[in-house]
């Protein structure tokens, strides 16, 4: 049992890499360079400027941030919830 959680958190973290790429070109195609190679010690700086520079064009938060977050927090959950029954 604790495999599936395991295989659904590398799942959920591959889908919050993949937001993480679009976030980066969203960024890139409104004039902001992104360095992909520093992007794991800038990574809050970028997520921060895609909520902004998303907030100040249309008033919402855009849909890549919140599915980011989203992946991120599911993958964890699993983790420690793949932790705990490997435990046992």
């Amino acid at each position: 049992m604790s495999t599936l959680f395991f295989v659904v958190a590398i799942l959920s973290a591959l889908w919050g890499v993949y937001n993480f790429i679009q976030i980066a070109a969203a960024l890139e195609k409104r004039g902001i360079h992104v360095n992909m190679f520093l992007a794991r010690i800038f990574f809050f700086r970028y997520l921060n400027q895609y909520k902004s520079i998303t907030m100040k064009e249309t008033g919402k938060v855009g849909h890549f941030y919140y599915a980011y977050i989203v992946a991120m927090n599911v993958a964890l959950v699993c983790v420690l919830i793949g932790l705990i029954l490997r435990a046992r």
